[in-house]
């Protein structure tokens, strides 16, 4: 990888490049009719990136047995007035619309959008109450949880998702996510690598909370990072082992696009193909099944923003290839089955 490249590409989003991918070496589906729920994927109309319905449905067409889907909090369509902590809920409502389209049928049999993960202000402690249920009346049944980035580095090429350091370790927060286990909801933790001993703390703390780490546990592989891959994975592990002593904690296998920088995608003449993915991945992915078990392992395309580097049909087919060992309950489970139990969604 071009180091130069790659301590500025990533850590950002940019738009899929339909002619780079067009260049990917034609594959078939692997277990065509196995079931997926995708956990991990976003809607937006943002400046020059638009990813709604017909996009994803039109990614979707490529293959693959795409049951059901779990959208996650991306600053999409916010409201434009009212009290700064209720703005987050005019994403659930303009994503409970899309689910509705999706139930209608008229689009496929898959259920777009059957779980909504959006934002609420943890540090808002017991004042979260107002704005979770403002939610849940928003979603229509379909509303589960909420994600509440820490992810922060002090280097700022990496590029954060919270803007000071510590956000799970501060009371206010443990108080925020009493209250949203007391409504039945889940947290989506994103951190990266250096802070899973916060994700650790948090969990322990609160034993019924339901914590869902995303993206592997944010191994980062850039910036400051780069180069130090097997000193980053030591890290990693050491720190994924003990949150896997937590049973409250499950894990989304994936999402490693734009932070892990197994390989720069913006110099690549062609994209990977899925096994060279399921190689660069498979190092962090084994260790996530082997650690939680597939009961608290599930599948994310994390599209649009993987879609940066890999498309729709290969994304899938690496997953099948790093789980090609698993039994057909295992795979049942690391498919669809753990994301319909840990995120309430219907059968």
């Amino acid at each position: 990888m071009n180091e130069a490249i790659g301590a500025t590409r990533f850590g950002h989003i940019y738009p899929p490049r339909p002619d780079w991918l067009a260049r990917a070496e034609p594959e078939v589906v692997l277990e065509p009719d196995l079931p997926i729920v995708d956990t991990h994927h976003h809607l937006w109309h943002r400046d020059d990136q638009r990813y709604l319905l017909d996009d994803y449905l039109a990614d979707m067409s490529l293959g693959h047995n795409v049951v059901a889907s779990v959208f996650v909090q991306c600053h999409a369509m916010y409201r434009a007035d009212g009290p700064e902590e209720m703005k987050p809920v005019g994403e659930t409502e303009f994503v409970a619309g899309i689910a509705a389209m999706s139930e209608s049928g008229r689009y496929g049999p898959a259920r777009v959008a059957a779980g909504i993960v959006g934002f609420a202000d943890l540090t808002l402690g017991d004042r979260v109450d107002a704005v979770l249920e403002a939610h849940i009346r928003a979603g229509g049944g379909r509303f589960k949880g909420i994600r509440h980035s820490a992810a922060w580095d002090a280097d700022p090429v990496i590029g954060n998702g919270c803007p000071r350091p510590g956000l799970y370790s501060r009371s206010e927060v443990g108080r925020g996510l009493d209250r949203l286990t007391a409504h039945g909801l889940s947290l989506d933790a994103w951190a990266f690598h250096t802070q899973l001993d916060e994700v650790l703390a948090l969990a322990r703390a609160h034993p019924d909370a339901n914590i869902i780490l995303g993206h592997c546990g944010g191994p980062l592989g850039y910036g400051p990072y780069g180069g130090r891959r097997e000193e980053v994975r030591k890290v990693w592990l050491a720190k994924l082992t003990e949150i896997a002593t937590c049973p409250n904690v499950s894990v989304k296998l994936g999402g490693m696009m734009m932070r892990l920088a197994a390989y720069d995608y913006g110099a690549l003449p062609a994209p990977p193909t899925s096994q060279q993915l399921a190689d660069w991945w498979r190092p962090y992915i084994e260790p996530c099944i082997e650690l939680f078990g597939p009961e608290r392992c599930m599948v994310e395309s994390n599209f649009p923003v993987e879609k940066m580097g890999i498309g729709w049909l290969p994304i899938w087919n690496a997953f099948k290839r790093m789980t090609a060992r698993a039994s057909v309950a295992e795979k049942t489970a690391i498919f669809s089955g753990t994301a319909r139990r840990v995120y309430r969604l219907p059968s």
